[in-house]
């Protein structure tokens, strides 16, 4: 990707990639258990004070604009299951789009939830005055799992261990399950309860995130025009000269072939000692043969 395309997401990495954080999901997760373990001690006590309360927020209380982060997805123990998904998604997430863009990536998510959270306060309190309005950073992750779905909609996860199941059909049921909030929330402002303005907001901002980053790094997630010509061209020529029987590609982790799933992406790994190639769901997932 050269600088003549224009974008602008490769003109700040030439800027300020050096100052990306490497492994930053270790550091969300880490920044989760520490408020898990806040909250146990504290009989949830520490919710309260840490919780993205905006009425809060603007009478002084600004530390919980950077607090929130502390709440994990949920405080039961299967949360813990919950953090290791979203620690290999994150690791896929920053493998495949680099170090800067996943960290452009979760921060834009963050400063989106924060500004959903403020319009949405601003809503309310113009329609039926100052009230309660807690936020939360679910849907921080959600924008994680649509990012990677995005990216390999046909890897296959175990849903609750059993069921094996392509992460774009999960994508596709939590698009059903926001779509269906927003029209239960609608249907509460309409009788009045203007406080559901919140989770309206909530959603539409963190679906924003993921379009927005979407849009800017949409060259360098997909192939131009020429180069999808260019590659068909070559799929052509050497179908023409294989002899029959012999895929072109082959997956060393599934065994998946290019014939048998020429929907598929294969590269080979510059990383791996010897000629060893993946389909494009195990490329950043495999362990490298050394």
């Amino acid at each position: 990707m050269g600088k003549k395309n224009g974008n602008l997401l490769y003109n700040l990495e030439r800027k300020w990639g050096r100052y990306a954080i490497p492994n930053l999901t270790m550091y969300m997760i880490g920044f989760y258990v520490v408020g898990l373990i806040l909250i146990v001690l504290t009989n949830g006590q520490a919710y309260a004070t840490l919780c993205l309360e905006m009425n809060s927020v603007f009478h002084g209380q600004v530390w919980r604009l950077i607090s929130f982060l502390l709440i994990p997805p949920s405080t039961s123990i299967l949360v813990f299951i919950t953090l290791i998904f979203y620690a290999s998604i994150g690791r896929t997430l920053e493998q495949a789009w680099g170090t800067f863009y996943y960290n452009v990536y979760i921060f834009s998510g963050i400063i989106f939830t924060i500004l959903g959270n403020v319009l949405a306060y601003i809503i309310v309190w113009l329609t039926s005055g100052p009230t309660l309005m807690i936020g939360t950073n679910y849907y921080l992750l959600l924008s994680m799992f649509l990012a990677f779905a995005m990216l390999f909609p046909d890897m296959q996860v175990l849903l609750m261990f059993i069921i094996p199941i392509k992460v774009k059909w999960m994508a596709y049921a939590y698009y059903a399950v926001m779509a269906y909030q927003i029209y239960e929330c609608l249907l509460a402002i309409r009788g009045g309860d203007t406080s559901a303005w919140g989770t309206v907001v909530s959603i539409v901002m963190s679906l924003m995130n993921f379009f927005i980053f979407y849009y800017l790094t949409k060259r360098r997630t997909q192939p131009s025009f020429k180069q999808k010509r260019k590659r068909q061209a070559y799929k052509k020529k050497v179908k023409q000269v294989r002899p029959q029987g012999i895929s072109t590609h082959r997956c060393s982790v599934c065994g998946a072939t290019s014939d048998e799933h020429p929907e598929l992406e294969f590269r080979f790994c510059s990383k791996c000692n010897g000629n060893y190639e993946y389909c494009q769901n195990h490329l950043f997932t495999h362990e490298h043969v050394k």
